[in-house]
């Protein structure tokens, strides 16, 4: 079955750390670009961070830029958002999509991050 699934997510106090993991089945992501995407209640759906399918091409939101790092490995069908120095605002539920030329776009489920002291 073809499905991405995301893990990682938790409470964590500002200026902690979570590192985001998310995992394909069914499918090879070597061919495809990754993002991270997130959502808080009431707002809608925003990139985050996303990663070309070499892993050499990375971009991220204004916002996460020099606190999160998008990274991939290929051997395993995973892409990672290692997310640092967090920020109560960066809670929301975050989703990864795969996403390649002439080929059907995938979304994860989600993985609530709550930044709260």
């Amino acid at each position: 079955q073809v499905r991405l699934v995301e893990s990682g997510g938790g409470l964590v106090h500002p200026g902690g750390s979570l590192k985001l993991s998310c995992t394909a089945y069914g499918f090879t992501i070597s061919r495809y670009s990754m993002s991270w995407y997130r959502q808080a209640p009431g707002e809608e759906r925003e990139l985050v961070a996303e990663i070309g399918s070499a892993g050499g091409t990375t971009d991220s939101a204004d916002q996460v830029k020099g606190r999160f790092t998008i990274f991939r490995d290929n051997a395993k069908n995973t892409v990672y958002l290692q997310m640092n120095s967090l920020k109560p605002e960066d809670t929301a539920l975050y989703f990864c999509k795969a996403r390649g030329a002439g080929r059907p776009t995938y979304w994860g489920q989600g993985t609530q991050v709550t930044v709260s002291s």
